[in-house]
């Protein structure tokens, strides 16, 4: 953080805080879905689909809020976007029953779906090239740290305040609203948008050219992006939506275990992340990708239990593995804001990176759904075996990523204010071509 200047830092802090509260939002309901469908009477796929339907919406608010972010910068549009998910979040604790919980779910998901590209491209467009690849894996891990923060939120609520059991947690989850009051006084517009907007005004066009323009020339980039995260999305929502339920479903933990292995595992995913970004930097976006993905392939057993690694217990293994797989996936993710970003026409910027990021959540969006059935297909129905599921899914997850990023190309380190005149992005189009 020393090498940013005063302007630099409150705007990636703003963009890293933005993105965690939301991923702790979103995540507060994984813990507790188990709870929601005894206290609504329903079946724990009915509580799973709301999930996906979380999911599904977010593309709505990508593009909703990617549009107002190309018209009118970066900043307002967040400040709205937080706003909008932390008052959801709150009114979803006062739910009396599931049609209620259902709705307000798929209205967070519009909320949810606006801040990644928000908070991505006005952090991207503000900090140095050089330092895009560390900073890219810190802020992707603002997700694993939002994960974290809602463990830690589950254990001391249920340790310490159960008497009003889930919805204390989704109270809890209006507190990312005082993050509107940083970003008010403490954060500056983005200089990329700030100089698109001086281009526009020397060629006499205006932002709905410009983001015409550049659709219509890198349309097929764009439908690359959507495929791309759609294999990233499978990933990550694979492996980790349904970890809790695997934990206290299979193998009957309580909230303590439950919690610290969480906690183990997001500790992975912050320090993969990081790293991974960091030495992007010099390996290359996708080679880190890669490698990444490859060495998450080898955690797999481990993670869900399988093969019990010598002189550890089964929950050791588990813990383990649960470090290690995330340590890979989100060493994998922690070079996606910048890959996107880099990748990314500066005019539609915005929307292009967010848009692209939610539409492979919604195409991603049955994956807890499916993992959920296909847990009760294939154990008992007292005893629906989690573990088997998360195993294929993850597998069949990693390999698509791998594959996906490995027919694209670079475009690492390119400058932003320069891309308006010399398209970098017009070279990161698919490729069969060798890694760069």
């Amino acid at each position: 953080m020393r090498s940013l200047n005063h302007e630099q830092r409150n705007a990636f802090l703003a963009s890293f805080l933005g993105w965690t509260l939301d991923a702790f939002d979103f995540f507060i309901l994984t813990f507790v879905t188990l709870r929601i469908a005894k206290d609504f009477n329903v079946a724990l796929p009915a509580i799973a689909f709301t999930i996906t339907l979380t999911l599904m919406l977010r593309p709505v608010g990508a593009l909703l809020f990617g549009i107002l972010a190309d018209r009118f910068g970066r900043r307002t549009p967040l400040m709205i976007d937080i706003i909008c998910y932390s008052v959801i979040e709150l009114l979803t604790a006062f739910s009396p029953n599931y049609f209620v919980f259902f709705l307000l779910r798929g209205l967070f998901g519009i909320a949810m779906g606006g801040e990644w590209g928000l908070g991505s491209s006005l952090a991207m467009e503000s900090l140095p090239t050089q330092t895009r690849g560390l900073f890219s894996g810190i802020l992707q891990q603002g997700y694993a740290c939002g994960y974290l923060l809602a463990a830690v939120a589950y254990f001391l609520v249920f340790n310490f305040f159960p008497y009003f059991g889930w919805r204390t947690m989704f109270v809890i989850g209006v507190l990312p609203a005082l993050l509107v009051v940083y970003i008010r006084f403490g954060v500056t517009e983005s200089p990329v948008w700030e100089h698109q907007q001086v281009l526009h005004r020397e060629r006499g066009t205006n932002v709905w050219q410009g983001m015409g323009n550049a659709i219509k020339r890198h349309w097929l980039l764009f439908v690359y992006l959507i495929i791309l995260m759609t294999a990233f999305n499978s990933l990550s929502h694979g492996t980790q939506d349904l970890l809790p339920t695997f934990l206290q479903a299979q193998l009957k933990l309580g909230v303590n275990a439950t919690s610290t292995i969480t906690i183990i595992a997001n500790i992975g995913a912050i320090i993969g992340g990081i790293l991974f970004g960091y030495y992007s930097q010099y390996w290359g976006r996708r080679r880190a990708i890669i490698v990444a993905c490859i060495i998450g392939m080898l955690m797999i057993p481990f993670w869900v239990g399988f093969i019990r690694i010598p002189a550890l217990s089964l929950l050791g293994t588990i813990a383990v593995g649960a470090f290690l797989l995330q340590f890979m996936v989100q060493g994998a993710w922690g070079v996606i804001p910048v890959h996107l970003n880099e990748l990314s026409p500066t005019d539609v910027r915005g929307t292009f990176p967010g848009f692209a990021y939610q539409l492979g959540n919604l195409f991603a969006a049955n994956i807890v759904f499916l993992e959920a059935l296909l847990a009760q297909n294939l154990g008992t129905r007292s005893t629906p075996n989690y573990a088997a599921a998360l195993a294929i899914f993850s597998l069949g997850a990693f390999i698509a990523v791998i594959i996906f990023t490995a027919i694209g190309r670079e475009a690492k380190g390119i400058e932003f204010i320069r891309a308006d005149e010399q398209p970098a992005a017009e070279e990161a189009i698919p490729s069969r071509r060798a890694m760069s």
